[in-house]
């Protein structure tokens, strides 16, 4: 396994500086590896390219105007092209960025999506990241960017997204969620508060979530809480925060959404 390193920092004009020969590449595939401090906000902004962005070391809050995406190490954000995206640093971040051109390849992802990163594709993306451009499709470089390609296509895509309302009630219903995720106020009394029926605020979760509104609170306390335990919180803590009655509640709820207790999500 080749080892992801810490790389020096860089200022935001070398970063910008790197960006930009990628985003003017005319390669298929080209790679870059970047380190962030806890904490760091990158502005928003949109790539020519399709981004996988793969963090080997940390977690990434990665925000668009359609939702959030957690993206905890050993997986992968699918960024489209052209959409304005941030990403937000938990911890000290890795990343390894892979810039996919949109004519590289037939059946890639069209929308985002946390993607899980498979042992071979973890290795493909820090081969690329050395890779100089530009390089022959028949090359030795020309053939694992080529697989990298058809990895893509079959690894799979993980739930980890909270979607962002447009309607006008929704966004006050799910900013307030996102505030005080343990608080219990229900659908009803949020249709009092709204002076709207509680059957039409049914039909707008529906609508623009394709989810019940008690579906939408717990992925919000879920991936909440994931990003509490990247922060180092312990379960204990986390349950209590976001309104679980005992750290076994929160774990049965944790393990039937993402298939692994919160313990041993990040190993």
């Amino acid at each position: 396994m080749l080892a992801a390193t810490t790389l020096p920092p860089l200022s935001e004009q070398d970063r910008q500086t790197r960006l930009a020969l990628h985003d003017r590449s005319t390669m298929p595939v080209t790679a870059m590896a970047t380190d962030y401090a806890p904490g760091h906000i990158t502005a928003r902004h949109a790539h020519p390219n399709a981004q996988l962005i793969h963090a080997v070391h940390g977690v990434m809050v990665v925000g668009t105007d359609q939702g959030h995406w957690i993206v905890p190490p050993t997986r992968g954000v699918w960024m489209p092209p052209g959409v304005k995206h941030e990403v937000r640093m938990v911890g000290d971040v890795r990343m390894r960025s892979v810039f996919i051109r949109p004519d590289a390849a037939t059946g890639l992802p069209q929308q985002c999506a946390v993607l899980g990163i498979t042992p071979l594709l973890r290795e493909l993306i820090l081969v690329a990241v050395d890779a100089l451009f530009p390089y022959d499709a028949d090359s030795r470089i020309g053939r694992l960017m080529a697989l990298m390609l058809d990895e893509v296509k079959v690894v799979p895509v993980l739930p980890l997204h909270l979607p962002s309302p447009t309607d006008p009630r929704l966004r006050k219903i799910c900013s307030a969620i996102t505030r005080t995720p343990d608080s219990q106020t229900t659908l009803e009394q949020w249709a009092r508060r709204l002076a709207v029926d509680a059957k039409t605020l049914q039909r707008l979760f529906a609508r623009e979530f394709g989810m019940t509104f008690g579906q939408w609170r717990q992925q919000a306390r879920l991936l909440g809480g994931l990003e509490r335990l990247a922060g180092g919180a312990k379960v204990l803590e986390v349950a209590l925060e976001l309104g679980y009655n005992s750290p076994s509640a929160f774990a049965t709820m944790f393990k039937r959404q993402f298939g692994v207790s919160p313990s041993s999500f990040f190993s």
